[in-house]
């Protein structure tokens, strides 16, 4: 029997893989769901949530997210559950025993790891941006406090040499008050715009500016202009003021590159958890290789303690996966690390313990 390539075997341990895998995310998203539930039910009857909202709108949105973030943890269970449990029947060393290698027993594992990858890569950078966007507007009128509707003394560059000032911008209305703008060339304010207020024009898409004053500056000389009302084009956007910490986790790849390059060019002093993130999406769903690279040269054997034994390794090892990635990006925001090297450090430092442990591995 083969399909692509695979021999019965092959296909038999995809089967468990992969079976055991979705079955272990189904049983813990449930899990997962419950205890959530029980800890936001008061809220969402406080704040009147609908039924519909809560599972369509909320609940529906949090199963993928949940899942994809568990997703190492997960595939290495798996591996050590099936396996083991292999291990135990001998079915490993019969195997082994008709002329198939070791090495060969590998190939079906990371068939299912790189299906595994796919998988998380597209949900994590395609499916869950969406899904997030939904679940954070549902928390935000549901659950926790909605984002603050009026910013003060807001100062930012939008440009290089370009620096706005606003005194309070209301968010509810795209209304902001106190409004200046000055520009710079080599260092020297070349000039300055002051007006008594500024307002958003969505038909337009421009920034409406009223009661206004312009103080060019060459040399020694000076001009002022002055008018009514002018309408002009900014490097800026409303929703960047509703912008909360979390809202980047409802952004796609691409609308994740662009918001960081409008970022850069606005000077703004988080680009490095932005490229973190960018980053851990591309090195989280590699970790499925390395982990069931671990999973196989643990579980490949039998132990004194049975199962437990290689399911309590397997844990300790995923948890201190996690921990290394949360340290390494905590060490990344301080300026310890580059982000592209605190994103992929975790998946550097296992991958050497993968190498060795399958080293060690009975053959």
């Amino acid at each position: 029997m083969r399909l692509l390539g695979f021999k019965t075997f092959d296909l038999y341990i995809i089967r468990k893989f992969l079976g055991t895998f979705f079955f272990a995310i189904l049983l813990i998203v449930l899990i997962a769901v419950v205890f959530d539930f029980s800890e936001k039910i008061d809220d969402f009857l406080e704040n009147q949530a609908p039924f519909k909202g809560i599972i369509f709108d909320y609940y529906l949105n949090f199963i993928p997210f949940f899942a994809v973030l568990f997703s190492p943890l997960f595939t290495f269970v798996a591996v050590l559950y099936f396996t083991s449990r292999m291990a135990y029947n001998t079915e490993i060393i019969a195997v082994i025993s008709s002329g198939v290698s070791f090495h060969r027993l590998l190939i079906p594992y990371f068939f299912c790891a790189v299906v595994i990858t796919v998988f998380s890569f597209v949900l994590n950078n395609y499916v869950i941006p969406r899904a997030n966007e939904k679940r954070l507007i549902f928390e935000e009128n549901y659950y926790r406090n909605a984002p603050v509707y009026r910013r003060r003394n807001v100062h930012k560059q939008i440009e290089p040499g370009i620096f706005v000032y606003l005194e309070n911008f209301n968010v509810s209305n795209n209304y902001g008050r106190r409004f200046s703008i000055e520009k710079y060339d080599n260092g020297k304010l070349v000039s300055k715009l002051l007006s008594d207020d500024i307002r958003w024009d969505s038909l337009k898409n421009k920034w409406i500016i009223r009661n206004y004053y312009i103080r060019n500056f060459d040399g020694d000389k000076q001009s002022i202009i002055s008018g009514r009302v002018i309408d002009t084009t900014l490097n800026m956007h409303p929703r960047e003021f509703r912008k909360r910490k979390d809202d980047v986790q409802a952004m796609g790849l691409s609308e994740l590159n662009r918001y960081i390059e409008t970022q850069k060019n606005q000077g703004e002093p988080n680009i490095d958890e932005l490229l973190i993130e960018k980053y851990r999406r591309f090195s989280f769903p590699f970790s499925s290789f390395i982990l069931t690279l671990i999973g196989i040269s643990v579980s490949s054997r039998k132990s004194k303690g049975g199962i437990g034994v290689h399911i309590g390794v397997g844990l300790l090892v995923s948890f201190m996966y996690i921990f290394f990635m949360q340290f390494s990006a905590e060490f990344s925001k301080s300026g310890a690390f580059p982000p592209l090297i605190a994103a992929w450090i975790p998946n550097i430092i296992f991958a050497v313990v993968a190498v060795f442990l399958y080293k060690l591995a009975p053959k």
